[in-house]
């Protein structure tokens, strides 16, 4: 009976709403702390979740947009591609993953994947910041810099979580197509321009 009881207790259900959505931004915020300071814990992975992937993955799609009214003729990305590339590629690398024989479940990689974007969506509002002042070589080699250090740092933080499901001899299978997802999302935030 007492099992009844504590399980009742710790259920969410007659938690209010304001209590989920703190509790959620929490943990949200916790998995963020794992990325910015990547080192070998099975917190991300063991309580996975997508909102932090989706946050991430919208706002670097809207940073991504051009600006212009007619967006269809500047050449840049538009939002669903952006959406798209994200979200295509993390599955790609999860059923890469999963074939090699990795013990990691979709949705873990999934969580794992979008979260570590957060350098990249950083590097990208550092870009729209740096874009502000005038256009020209030092202008593009700070963009490179940051872009630079912020991709190696998604490599870094996501290979620290990835890495240990996969078998051993299988490593550099499973770490390549992630370094070839965040290259593709770095050369689209370093080639932006506004117009």
């Amino acid at each position: 009976m007492r099992s009844r009881v504590r399980e009742f207790d710790s259920s969410t259900l007659n938690e209010s709403v304001q209590n989920t959505i703190m509790r959620d931004l929490k943990a949200v915020g916790k998995k963020f702390m794992h990325v910015l300071y990547p080192r070998k814990s099975n917190t991300l992975l063991r309580d996975w979740d997508l909102w932090g992937p989706l946050i991430l993955c919208v706002t670097l799609a809207l940073m991504l947009q051009r600006g212009s009214v007619d967006s269809e003729k500047d050449g840049g990305p538009q939002f669903a591609e952006v959406f798209v590339i994200v979200w295509f590629g993390a599955v790609t690398i999860t059923l890469n993953s999963k074939l090699l024989g990795g013990n990691i479940s979709f949705f873990q990689s999934l969580c794992v994947l979008g979260y570590c974007i957060l350098p990249l969506t950083v590097a990208m509002l550092v870009c729209r910041l740096v874009l502000l002042a005038e256009l020209g070589p030092i202008n593009f080699m700070v963009r490179f810099f940051v872009v630079i250090v912020m991709f190696a740092w998604s490599i870094v933080a996501s290979t620290a979580f990835l890495a240990d499901s996969q078998p051993p001899n299988r490593k550099a299978l499973a770490v390549y197509p992630v370094f070839l997802f965040y290259f593709v999302i770095s050369w689209m935030i370093l080639t932006f321009t506004p117009q």
